[in-house]
C-alpha cells in the first residue's frame, strides 16, 4: 500500500492564522458595535472569540473606534499571549474561565446602563419577560468582586451555571454563545429586559412570570426558528 504524503507543512498554520485574523475581524466589529448602541463609554467592556485553543480578545485601554488589522491580541487557554503588540483586556481571566468551563466560543462584556443599575437592585432579574429563557433561565447576579481578578471569574461562572448570561454586581453583564452573534444578541436582550422590569417597577408592582413557565419557554426555544438559528451554547 502506498503511504500518503505528509502533510503540507504550511497549510495548517496559514489556515490558523486566517481564522485569527477573521476572528479579529469580528471581535472588532462587536466591540464598535457596544459602543454605537450604548453598551459601552470609553474604553469599557471587552469581547473575545476562541479559535482552536487560542483567544483573540480586544486590548485593554483602547477606544474601539481606533482599533485596526493590527491591535488585536491573541492569548493560549493559559493566558500567555502569542501574538499582538498590545496587551489584552484586564478581564481576560473571565474570558479564559468561559472557554475553560463551558462550551462558550465568543464572549460579550458590557457596562450596559440599565442591567448595571440592576445589578444593584436584586440578586437576580425578575422574570419580567418570557424572553428571560433565553439565557437558559432566571438571570442571577454574581457577588462584587474587583475587575480582573480570579475572584470576580469564579463569581461569574456560579452565576452562569446552566446559562448563557449573568449580571456583575456594581459592574455589568456577562453572555457567550456559540458565535459573536449570538453572544451578542444576548447580551442585548439582557439589557432589554433589565430596562423593561426597571421601567414597570418604577411604575408600581410588576406581574412575574412562575419558574415553571419559564422552563417551559427554555424547552420551547429549543426548536424555535430555523434549525441553523435555534439557540446554542447552552
Amino acid at each position: 500500500m502506498e503511504s500518503k504524503p505528509d502533510a503540507d507543512p504550511e497549510v495548517e498554520p496559514d489556515m490558523a492564522q486566517d481564522d485569527v485574523e477573521r476572528a479579529w475581524a469580528g471581535v472588532a466589529a462587536t466591540a464598535r458595535r457596544t459602543v454605537a448602541e450604548g453598551l459601552v463609554v470609553g474604553t469599557s467592556g471587552n469581547v473575545s472569540a476562541r479559535v482552536g485553543d487560542l483567544v483573540v480578545v480586544t486590548p485593554t485601554g483602547v477606544r474601539y473606534d481606533a482599533l485596526g488589522p493590527d491591535d488585536l491580541a491573541v492569548v493560549d487557554l493559559d493566558g500567555r499571549q502569542v501574538r499582538g503588540r498590545l496587551r489584552p483586556t484586564s478581564e481576560l481571566p473571565m474570558h479564559l474561565a468561559l472557554y475553560r468551563h463551558t462550551p462558550a466560543r465568543a464572549v460579550v462584556h458590557t457596562h450596559a446602563v440599565h442591567a448595571t443599575a440592576v445589578s444593584t437592585l436584586v440578586d437576580e432579574l425578575p422574570a419580567i419577560h418570557y424572553m428571560t429563557a433565553a439565557l437558559g433561565g432566571i438571570v442571577r447576579v454574581a457577588p462584587y468582586a474587583t475587575y480582573g481578578t480570579r475572584e470576580l471569574a469564579d463569581a461569574m461562572l456560579t452565576a452562569l451555571r446552566d446559562r448563557t448570561g449573568c449580571l456583575l454586581r456594581n459592574h455589568g453583564t456577562v453572555t457567550y454563545g456559540a458565535d459573536l452573534d449570538s453572544a451578542y444578541a444576548r447580551t442585548e436582550q439582557l439589557e432589554w429586559m433589565c430596562r423593561v422590569w426597571l421601567a414597570a417597577r418604577s411604575a408600581g408592582n410588576p406581574s412575574l412570570l412562575p419558574g415553571y413557565e419559564i422552563e417551559h419557554v427554555v424547552e420551547r426555544l429549543r426548536t424555535y426558528g430555523q434549525p441553523s438559528q435555534r439557540p446554542s451554547g447552552q
